[in-house]
C-alpha cells in the first residue's frame, strides 16, 4: 500500500465521538495544547457560574483519544439565551474534518440549550507581528524579540476552515474588545536573572525600573482582604480612561475561584525608606560639595572644578526638595499604594489581565515596578511567555487614545498576536434574526 492509500485509508476510518468531560480533565488538556489558555480552564469557569452562566466542558475524540476540548458557555435565558466558547475551542483548525466535527456538536448543544446563537473566538493568530505591529510576513520586517519557530500567518486557512462549519467571521477591526483581538507579548526565553531582564527592556524603561527601585517602591501580593484596595486603585485608571471597573466582588469571584493562580499585586512606596534613600544621597552631595570647594583652592584649572561644583550643588538642592516632598508622603502613611495589577497564571503562560494606579505618583514608576517584579517570577517559575494582554490594535497614529498604552507594553520589547477575532453561528435562525433587527432598531 502506498504512503497516499495508507493516508486515504486513515482518512477513511476516522471516528469522532463527543462527550462531557470533567473540570480536572479540561485543565490538563488546556495545560498541554498550543492555543491553551487560562479562558479555557476550570477557574474561569467557576468565576462565570458564580455570574450565573451554564458552564460545561466538552471532550472530542478520535478513536479514542481526545483530540479538542472547549469550556462551553450558556449565557442568558428565553429569547436572550445564547451560547458563547471564549478564547476557543481548542482543536486543529486545519484539521477540517475535526473542525467540521467540533462545530457540529457545539451547534448542538447550543440549540439544546435553545440559544438564537454561538459565538466563538479562537485562541489562534490569525498573524504575528512585531513589537511595531508591522506583520512577520511583510518584506524586510524586524524579527527581534519573536520567538523561534512561531507561525508568522496570515491563517486564512484556518479561518476558512472555521467559516465553512456555517459561522460567519466578523472581520479583522482594531478596538478594544472584551475578548482582545490584539495581544502584545513578551518571550522571556533564554533569560536567566534580573540583570538580564532588564537589559532585555527599552532604554526609557530600564530607567523607570531603576527610578522605582532607588525611590523605595515595593511590590507585595496582596490577600482578599486587601480587594477592596485593589479596586480604588483600579477605579482611578477607569475614571481617567472611560473605562468600567468590575466590583470588588467580581475580584472576590477571581481569587476564590482560582486560588493560587490569581495574582493580585500592589505597588506601594515604602515612605521611611524613600525618604532614608534621599537623605542619603544629599549626604553624599554635601560630601562631594566640601571635597570641590577644598580642592578649589589648589586647583590648576579652576573652571572646571566650578562646573563641577555647581552640577553636585544643583543635585544637592534638589535632594533638598524631594526631602521636603518624602516627609509630606510620610504623613499620608507608611506604604502607600501607587499601582495595582492582577495577573493569571497558566501552564502556558502568565496573563496581565486588570490594573490601575494613581497619578499623584506617577513619577514613581509603580506600575512598571509591577510588570519588572511578575516578569521576574516568570523567569524564576521557568515561564517563557509574559501575556500583556489587550491593545487596540493601532500603531500608526500617535494620537489615538490608546497610544499612551501601547507604548508601556512597547517598553517591555516584546510582540504582538493578532488574533482571528470573532465568528458567529446562527443556531435558532428565526429568533436570531428577531434579535439582530430589535438590536439595530434600539441602535445596540
Amino acid at each position: 500500500m502506498t504512503n497516499i492509500e495508507a493516508s486515504a485509508a486513515k482518512r477513511a476510518t476516522r471516528t469522532f465521538t463527543c462527550s462531557d468531560i470533567t473540570p480536572d480533565e479540561m485543565d490538563a488538556f488546556s495545560a498541554t495544547h498550543p492555543q491553551g489558555n487560562f479562558q479555557q480552564a476550570s477557574g474561569m469557569g467557576r468565576v462565570r457560574q458564580a455570574n450565573g452562566v451554564a458552564v460545561s466542558y466538552l471532550g472530542f475524540y478520535e478513536n479514542g483519544e481526545l483530540v479538542a476540548a472547549t469550556q462551553f458557555e450558556v449565557h442568558g435565558h428565553g429569547l436572550g439565551t445564547f451560547a458563547e466558547v471564549h478564547d476557543g475551542p481548542l482543536a486543529d483548525f486545519h484539521d477540517r474534518e475535526l473542525t467540521s466535527y467540533v462545530f457540529s456538536q457545539l451547534r448542538a448543544r447550543a440549540k439544546a440549550a435553545g440559544a438564537a446563537q454561538l459565538v466563538v473566538t479562537p485562541e489562534k493568530p490569525y498573524r504575528t507581528r512585531n513589537s511595531a505591529g508591522v506583520p512577520l510576513d511583510a518584506e524586510g520586517a524586524s524579527l527581534a524579540d519573536v520567538p523561534a519557530g512561531v507561525e508568522t500567518g496570515p491563517d486564512d486557512e484556518g479561518i476558512a476552515s472555521i467559516t465553512s462549519c456555517g459561522l460567519a467571521h466578523e472581520g479583522f477591526p482594531v478596538g478594544y474588545q472584551a475578548v482582545p483581538r490584539w495581544r502584545y507579548l513578551k518571550d522571556l526565553t533564554g533569560l536567566t536573572d534580573d540583570k538580564a531582564l532588564l537589559a532585555s527592556y527599552s532604554k526609557n524603561t530600564k530607567r523607570n525600573v531603576r527610578i522605582a527601585h532607588d525611590n523605595g517602591v515595593v511590590v507585595r501580593r496582596i490577600g482578599r482582604d486587601e480587594l477592596g484596595l485593589f479596586h480604588d486603585i483600579c477605579e482611578l485608571s477607569c475614571e481617567k480612561q472611560g473605562f468600567e471597573n468590575k466590583p470588588v466582588s467580581y475580584f472576590e469571584q477571581i481569587y476564590d475561584a482560582m486560588g493560587d493562580a490569581a495574582e493580585f499585586n500592589v505597588a506601594f512606596i515604602d515612605t521611611a525608606e524613600h525618604l532614608a534613600i534621599w537623605e542619603k544621597k544629599r549626604d553624599a552631595f554635601a560630601a562631594d560639595i566640601a571635597k570641590l570647594e577644598k580642592s578649589l583652592e589648589t586647583a590648576r584649572t579652576p573652571e572646571k572644578v566650578e562646573r563641577k561644583l555647581a552640577d553636585v550643588r544643583k543635585k544637592h538642592e534638589a535632594a533638598l526638595r524631594r526631602i521636603e516632598t518624602a516627609h509630606e508622603y510620610e504623613t499620608v502613611g507608611a506604604h502607600i499604594p501607587a499601582a495595582a495589577a492582577l495577573f493569571i497564571w497558566h501552564p502556558r503562560e502568565c496573563v496581565y489581565l486588570f490594573s490601575g494606579s494613581d497619578a499623584t505618583y506617577a513619577k514613581f514608576y509603580a506600575a512598571t515596578a509591577i510588570q519588572h517584579h511578575v516578569m521576574g517570577e516568570c523567569i524564576e517559575r521557568g515561564c517563557t511567555r509574559y501575556n500583556f494582554y489587550g491593545i487596540n490594535g493601532v500603531f500608526d497614529d500617535p494620537n489615538d487614545p490608546g497610544r499612551g498604552l501601547l507604548e508601556f507594553k512597547q517598553g517591555f520589547e516584546g510582540y504582538v498576536e493578532e488574533l482571528m477575532g470573532y465568528f458567529e453561528m446562527p443556531v435558532r435562525p428565526a429568533v436570531y434574526a428577531a434579535k439582530r433587527l430589535a438590536h439595530k432598531l434600539l441602535g445596540r
